[in-house]
């Protein structure tokens, strides 16, 4: 790969005994072509020399927020605005927790705070400390805010973290970011239509039949899929999110109706659909204009099916299109999903079951299957964010 080369990357360095691998990082990553600057905390000047870091990279290393000999201003903000990415490596506790808390005490987690790039994390630390639920729940904030935690690959599960404390080696390291950056263009000139959240059919002014979908699994396709450059259309219910990534125009949607006209008219262009929306089945036959009183003991509600649109767009569909669809089952999930991806002329059908723990509505986690005509490719329990990389991977196999 050469997808470094070019790129202007801060290294940023913390108190950790791994402070050493840092130097061997800074190496491999000018041998792959990229422009490296230092950031070190004070601690970490405790474990590895600034003069050491400097002979490798040709540039001076920023540890103050002053020049020690001239006074000269280290701007935060300019290195916010020079880089093409953050890496910190090794990242300990202390600074994921500043990190994830916006303690800016230091030159470091001020230029994190200030950083228009995406940030890298490579965590170094105890066992015990990166076991300790403070720990992991800094990570997870770390996470929702879009950074990328670079942890090591034994151990995957949470209850088995053995191996998970030490920094990753840089080798690692360094191919995730070249892995990240050859992705990152891998979805340009494509369009894709996305719909997320929940639709909510009225009842009368006040009450309406909705359901549990917080949007989250949506919202982050939306933005795996504009981080890799792709053109994003999403109609979503109604959510209390936002869409950050100014690849994504947003259009916001009540009901299903709605929804399914605006998804139908953005599909018509796209290249690809994702319907990760939790649409309503059905829908009240007439709807008060006024609020229903209780005037009686029993209130009876004549429903009628909704437009069924992962229907619709599977017979829109064009030869040149993929369509996505979504499954959330609580029994025979598979065969239920297999017959869904045949019935609505799916490409490839995400499956999720609300009988596995963390998966589903209001939560940060899900846990997936995704099902083609080949098989079903099984995932283990991930962070959202992580999950629409999962998923996305699938979808740029079939679009590139």
């Amino acid at each position: 790969m050469d997808t470094l080369r070019g790129k202007k990357i801060v290294l940023g360095i913390t108190g950790s005994i791994a402070a050493y691998k840092a130097a061997v990082l800074a190496r491999m990553l000018i041998k792959k072509g990229a422009e490296v600057q230092i950031v070190i905390t004070p601690a970490g000047k405790e474990f590895i020399t600034p003069i050491t870091l400097s002979a490798l990279t040709s540039k001076p290393v920023i540890s103050e927020f002053f020049a020690q000999r001239d006074g000269t201003w280290h701007s935060h903000v300019d290195l916010g605005l020079w880089a093409d990415a953050m890496l910190i490596a090794p990242a300990t506790a202390s600074t994921i927790g500043k990190m994830a808390h916006g303690i800016a005490d230091n030159m470091l987690v001020t230029t994190y705070l200030s950083m228009k790039a995406p940030v890298f994390v490579a965590p170094a630390m105890d066992l015990d400390m990166f076991a300790h639920p403070s720990t992991r729940h800094n990570l997870d904030i770390l996470r929702s805010y879009g950074n990328h935690i670079i942890e090591p690959a034994s151990g995957e599960l949470a209850s088995h973290l053995v191996g998970k404390g030490r920094m990753e080696e840089p080798e690692k390291i360094t191919e995730t970011l070249e892995r990240f950056f050859a992705e990152k263009g891998q979805l340009a000139g494509k369009k894709i239509l996305i719909t997320a959240g929940p639709t909510y059919e009225k009842i009368d002014p006040v009450r309406f039949i909705g359901n549990y979908s917080s949007g989250k699994m949506g919202y982050a396709l939306a933005e795996a899929c504009a981080g890799r450059g792709a053109e994003v259309t999403l109609v979503s219910g109604p959510v209390s999110l936002q869409t950050h990534h100014p690849n994504i125009r947003r259009i916001d949607v009540e009901n299903a109706a709605q929804m399914y006209e605006e998804a139908a008219k953005a599909y018509a262009n796209a290249d690809a659909g994702i319907l990760c929306a939790a649409v309503a089945d059905f829908t009240p036959e007439t709807t008060s204009e006024v609020k229903i009183k209780r005037e009686k003991d029993d209130l009876m509600l004549r429903l009628k099916p909704t437009r069924d649109i992962a229907a619709a767009l599977g017979k829109q569909k064009k030869s040149s299109q993929i369509l996505v669809g979504f499954a959330l089952e609580t029994n025979d999930e598979i065969q239920h999903a297999k017959d869904k991806l045949d019935r609505k002329n799916f490409d490839f059908i995400v499956l999720n079951s609300l009988n596995d723990k963390g998966a589903g509505f209001r939560v940060d986690t899900n846990k997936i299957s995704i099902i083609d005509r080949q098989g079903l490719v099984a995932y283990p329990l991930k962070n959202k964010k992580e999950v629409a990389e999962d998923i996305i991977d699938k979808l740029a196999g079939l679009l590139i």
